[in-house]
């Protein structure tokens, strides 16, 4: 028994020991996994304080509402306004009428005030929970263009408007709603809101949006027009303006959400739902002074600050424009586009429209439009900019256009770059290709410089073929130009500007383009700046040198030919330009303080209609001397790297005696000729034949001519065109009758010789003196090699001379002169190949 209690107890004692172990395992691994959550639950802790110290770092004060919008001296009260340059002239004001913005109050006790009605219908189809929610939503908070709430709305439109869409500005967003609404709370919210809302066609708040629409103060606003005021507070463009019938039926929506949320009684329904609110006729708003330069300004500030913190009100805007000189250049332009339509010009007062050259005789181009604009390259700022004008009226409008051979500027430069020169030969004859020059002729031989300066086309292609297509893109962007796009005005000018500003660009980095601008500086009722580009940025671009050689070929009216408009009276580079199609054409050009850039083309046209060069260097000529006016005519100086040569015309080498045309050429250092010219050549011709005289012509029937060597390319243009060329042909040789005192008997005559070469024959004669042997190469050599020294001793059939052919080759001619005393020269002549 003891035995059998003893194995009982035993067992008992392992089973409590099991247990024991069991429950001390799983006790340990309570406290384990507990331990691990604890360091989870610490880690995310202290994740989520990091995390939200990034969301809240540098998160604007909600103390700048109160500034922005309370009366009386709220930043907000005050429209947007843009002005010229001066700060004195208005260019646009972001308002339906010129005056302050009027703050209307919710309280009731206050005599203006906005009605329940306006107040139910905003929250009604902005945020229907607005008097219960803590002033922001959860949901959407991943989609940064969602604003589910009133105070989110104040939040992303007046304090987060200049952050960049993201999950943090969404976070930020909703944390400043928060503390919007806990800090100044609801009624503040909606009154600001309702205050502050645009309702379409620049009304921002009740009262301007109720006086615009209705005529009326907001107090008096009736349940539809209210209801028809909060539908375009969510859709500005549907607004009883631009969308009246739209904007009534949207009220009337409103009205029905408003009788489902139980926020007006059912009579008030029904008599606001059997209302047709009667709808101000809004006056035609006049033309501003400068509608395209105007779109330009808020098309370079969309990169600054969002249109809509623009429009909102708040700032002036001072911008680059020259109020005067933009006025009379609208004035210019749309005399000159009357003049392309064939109309009677404007009676309002335009002296300058007395500074257009004439047009075209005869020409009318009915669908015409043109445009213009004038740089100071010195600051890249914009000082005048017409949008495209047709039948004299101007448009806001301005567009970029097709290029043409406006940018074979930048194809010429290519080769300046590579170590051609403005007095590098070119050829300007038909190709076999397709390219056909503008005027349909072709004109030879010439200079780059003639050929850029008159858009020949023909050279400019070949030009861009040997240079490649890749290169002469790479120079063009450097300039900000897309040589596969169109190409505004602005760019243009830019990129012109840079060749009359020694190879330097002046500018502002906009966006992510380096351009000139429309704006000196941004500021807000308060002063604060907000941008500022009254210094411009410079960026070189180009060496000067570079630059001067560009600058001295557009501005040469020699190279340029005949009398053109182009001629202004001071010194001015010019690359006019047009498309294969006739629809745009070009004039861009500069002067040391003032680049212009005009543009005419058609919208569309008949087979005999086309418009070229001609057009727009017509308004280019006005606008120019406009621009300029009583101002000195300054011109350029050669900057160190420049030198002047005297060259041969059109081979652009070192002058030769045979060269017919001398011209005055610049060169990069380096790059200056040093081989004579050997496009002229003089050739000896039997002037009876018409033929290559020969060493056996009679000397008294030979003539020397000047001839233009020209290639086998050219060959057929040169027939073509009149032009001399030298004779391929010599004259029949005959062997004149031997004179017994001046004779060769060995080598025969047209023998072949080769190695030391034995010359036999008679020197003698009464007052003999000496003689000489003497070779030269070909049939009528222009050189001779004397064989040895003058000999004084008669030779009698002997040997007169030995001469080494090694290294020799072809057709040579051996002379014989023997010299008389009396300076008399006889001579005999054989012709001899050298195998």
């Amino acid at each position: 028994m003891p035995s059998t209690l003893s194995t009982l107890r035993a067992r008992r004692e392992r089973r409590l020991a099991k247990q024991r172990t069991a429950s001390n395992r799983t006790r340990g691994a309570l406290l384990t996994v507990g331990m691990l959550l604890s360091i989870l639950l610490a880690a995310l802790i202290i994740l989520g304080a990091f995390a939200y110290a990034d969301i809240t770092r540098d998160l604007p004060s909600v103390e700048i509402l109160p500034r922005l919008l309370n009366p009386p001296a709220g930043i907000l009260s005050q429209p947007t306004r843009i002005f010229d340059r001066s700060g004195q002239q208005l260019l646009f004001t972001f308002a339906p009428a010129e005056t302050s913005r009027r703050y209307i109050p919710i309280n009731e006790q206050n005599p203006q005030h906005i009605p329940e009605n306006l107040v139910n219908a905003v929250i009604a189809v902005t945020d229907p929970k607005f008097w219960s929610h803590s002033g922001y939503a959860i949901q959407d908070y991943n989609n940064p263009e969602s604003h589910q709430t009133i105070a989110q709305k104040l939040a992303s439109e007046l304090i987060t408007f200049n952050e960049a869409p993201s999950l943090r500005r969404s976070i930020r967003e909703r944390i400043l709603a928060a503390q919007i609404t806990a800090q100044f709370g609801r009624t503040q919210v909606i009154e600001w809101h309702l205050n502050s809302a645009h309702f379409g066609n620049y009304a921002f708040g009740v009262e301007a949006a109720s006086q615009l629409y209705f005529g009326k103060a907001a107090e008096q606003l009736t349940l539809a027009e209210s209801a028809i005021l909060a539908a375009a507070s969510e859709t500005p463009a549907l607004n009883p303006l631009n969308a009246p019938q739209q904007a009534i039926q949207r009220g009337r929506e409103v009205v029905h959400i408003l009788d489902e949320l139980g926020m007006v009684n059912k009579k008030d329904a029904i008599a606001a739902l059997a209302e047709t609110p009667e709808i101000q006729t809004a006056d035609p708003t006049p033309p501003g002074p400068a509608p395209a330069f105007v779109n330009m300004v808020l098309s370079q500030l969309d990169s600054q600050i969002p249109r809509d913190r623009i429009e909102r009100g708040g700032l002036n805007i001072i911008t680059t424009l020259d109020y005067e000189l933009q006025k009379q250049s609208a004035c210019v332009t749309e005399a000159y586009a009357a003049r392309m339509a064939g109309l009677t010009e404007s009676k309002k007062d335009c002296a300058s429209a007395g500074l257009l050259p004439s047009l075209p005789p005869a020409v009318t181009l009915a669908d015409s439009s043109a445009s213009a604009l004038i740089l100071d390259p010195n600051n890249g700022q914009v000082l005048a900019l017409v949008g495209e004008t047709a039948q004299g009226v101007e448009t806001p409008l301005v567009s970029a256009h097709q290029p043409g051979s406006s940018l074979d500027a930048f194809v010429y430069l290519t080769g300046f770059t590579r170590g051609l020169s403005p007095a590098s030969l070119t050829w300007d004859v038909p190709d076999g290709g397709v390219i056909q020059n503008f005027d349909g002729l072709y004109h030879g031989p010439m200079r780059l410089r003639v050929a850029l300066a008159n858009d020949y086309q023909i050279p400019v292609e070949t030009l861009k073929a040997q240079m490649g297509i890749e290169n002469v893109t790479n120079i063009a962007s450097s300039f900000g130009i897309d040589l596969n796009k169109d190409v505004s005005m602005l760019k243009l000018a830019g990129a012109y500007g840079v060749f009359g500003k020694q190879g330097i660009y002046f500018g502002q980095n906009v966006g992510d383009e380096f351009l000139p601008v429309t704006v000196l500086r941004v500021e807000s009722a308060d002063h604060t700046v907000w941008v500022d580009w009254t210094l411009p940025q410079a960026k070189p671009v180009l060496t000067p040198a570079l630059a001067y050689l560009m600058t001295h070929v557009l501005s040469d009216e020699t190279a340029r030919g005949e009398s053109n408009p182009l001629e202004v009276g001071r010194p001015a580079g010019v690359k006019v330009g047009q498309t294969a199609d006739g629809l745009d054409a070009w004039a861009v050009g500069f002067t040391p303080a003032h680049v212009v850039v005009t543009w005419t083309g058609l919208h569309g046209r008949d087979a005999s209609e086309m418009v070229t060069p001609r057009f727009p260097s017509v308004l280019w000529s006005g606008l120019m001397q406009l621009a300029s006016g009583n101002s000195p005519a300054d011109g350029w100086i050669a900057p160190q790297g420049v030198s002047t040569i005297t060259v041969c015309d059109p081979s652009g080498m070192l002058p030769t005696s045979e060269c017919p045309n001398l011209v005055s050429e610049i060169f990069m250092n380096g790059s200056e000729p040093i081989q004579a010219d050997n496009l002229f050549r003089e050739f000896d011709i039997n002037r009876e034949t018409g033929l290559l005289a020969t060493v056996f012509t009679p000397p008294e029937l030979i003539e020397t001519r000047v001839y233009m060597l020209v290639p086998e390319s050219a060959r057929s243009w040169a027939l073509g065109a009149g032009l001399e060329i030298p004779p391929a042909s010599y004259d029949a040789i005959q062997a004149p009758p031997v004179n017994p005192n001046a004779n060769i008997t060995s080598p025969e005559l047209f023998a072949d010789v080769s190695g030391a070469v034995k010359i036999i024959g008679t020197a003698s004669g009464d007052d003999f003196a000496y003689y000489r042997v003497q070779v030269g190469k070909g049939l009528n050599p222009q050189e001779w090699i004397q064989l040895g020294s003058d000999v004084p001793s008669m030779v009698e059939n002997g040997v007169l001379a030995e001469w080494g052919t090694k290294g020799l080759r072809g057709l040579y001619a051996i002379q014989l002169q023997v010299v008389r005393k009396d300076q008399v020269v006889e001579t005999a002549v054989i012709q001899v190949t050298i195998k």
